[in-house]
């Protein structure tokens, strides 16, 4: 009788969990129409993130694109953590499109074991801005060409990641000054293979 109860209870309580998930959920982010991935490539600094782990206490923050020429995409993430004076560290990816998608939605394959959703979520007209974005709505991406944008393009990005269903209040701007002190220069993605 106890293990009938106890059986009872936890798929109640299974059921209301599966039920708050279902209400919550959020639709698919959609990605813009068309991404032309030779405009596309190249080099955008980070302006703001809800960062992973390892953007977390990132300075100058930069993603380096290159298309090769088997279609993988090539992508150098190059930042300095806790200040500007840090050492520069780099991460290497690639990067697939995804069929069918009008290249702007992408499998970043970070490591051999991890890949990544890449929603290219809104880009400004001439290629300036971008919002990369997540279904899960876990990590969000606002860059841009140059290091700095005006208060106006932010404040309009920020919004419309608070319409892709965001809490914007996660958003962290990324510190970026330039041009760097002098030393290394720094990788580019021409280290990728």
């Amino acid at each position: 009788m106890i293990r009938a109860r106890i059986t009872i209870v936890l798929i109640a309580g299974l059921g209301l969990a599966a039920c708050r998930m279902c209400a919550s959920a959020q639709p698919p982010i959609a990605p813009v129409a068309h991404v032309d991935l030779s405009r596309y490539m190249g080099r955008w600094y980070v302006i703001a993130a809800i960062p992973t782990r390892i953007e977390r206490d990132d300075y100058d923050p930069v993603e380096t694109y290159r298309l090769e020429r088997d279609g993988s995409i090539c992508t150098l993430f190059r930042f300095r953590r806790g200040g500007f004076a840090s050492r520069l560290r780099t991460v290497h990816s690639t990067a697939t499109v995804v069929a069918h998608t009008g290249n702007a939605e992408w499998h970043v394959h970070l490591f051999w074991f991890l890949r990544l959703q890449y929603i290219v979520a809104w880009l400004a007209p001439h290629y300036s801005r971008v919002i990369v974005a997540r279904d899960a709505r876990d990590y969000v991406w606002l860059m841009a060409r140059t290091p700095h944008i005006s208060r106006h393009d932010y404040a309009a990005m920020v919004a419309r990641v608070a319409a892709m269903g965001y809490d914007v209040s996660k958003l962290r701007k990324s510190p970026q000054r330039w041009p760097e002190p002098s030393g290394p220069r720094p990788p580019d993605a021409r280290l990728c293979r």
